[in-house]
């Protein structure tokens, strides 16, 4: 069993950094402009705030072009760790979890009308942890296999509604080892 898991997003386009880029050098620009340009008045101060807020949407802009989200898994000390990463910055804090029950898969429509699947890991009874979100069955399916696997904890399959079943868990062993999933 591995001590540590990361469950991670998979990694934004590299078309999308020299956007980011541009749209956090664009708010530095303004932000320093606005620095420069201030006046001590009352009106000098309405002034910095009305040239903060396209700042405020560049910088929003590059975050949705950068961020990413991770689930830090320390398995040995029960605790996990959903970061959001902008760039470099990792945000986010340890919580411990106990009384694990099982990891389920599921899936939710999207607005669109396709749907998306969530694994989540269940504990005290009716509480879970959203642990990732995956558009293609088969990656979230065997991320949820792993940490079961990892926390010797059973897999539920909620990827049909009203037809909820238990995965036997051999069974899967033996279709991974041959190549064979679906």
């Amino acid at each position: 069993m591995k001590p540590n898991t990361i469950i991670s997003e998979s990694a934004r386009p590299i078309w999308q950094i020299p956007i980011a880029a541009l749209f956090f050098t664009v708010a530095t620009f303004i932000l320093l402009f606005a620095l420069y340009d201030i006046h001590l008045s009352e009106e000098g101060f309405t002034l910095f705030l009305h040239r903060l807020e396209p700042c405020i949407i560049f910088i929003s802009i590059a975050i949705g072009f950068t961020l990413t989200k991770s689930i830090h898994i320390d398995i040995e000390n029960s605790r996990f760790r959903p970061t959001y990463n902008i760039g470099p910055v990792k945000l986010g804090s340890w919580q411990t979890i106990k009384n694990y029950q099982y990891v389920s898969v599921f899936h939710q429509p999207t607005i669109g009308g396709d749907y998306i699947f969530e694994v989540n890991l269940w504990y005290d009874n009716n509480k879970h942890f959203e642990l990732y979100e995956e558009d293609n069955y088969k990656e979230a399916f065997l991320i949820g296999f792993e940490l079961s696997e990892q926390l010797n904890i059973d897999l539920l399959d909620a990827t049909e509604p009203n037809n909820f079943k238990w995965v036997d868990k051999k069974e899967w062993k033996a279709k991974m080892a041959s190549g064979k999933i679906d």
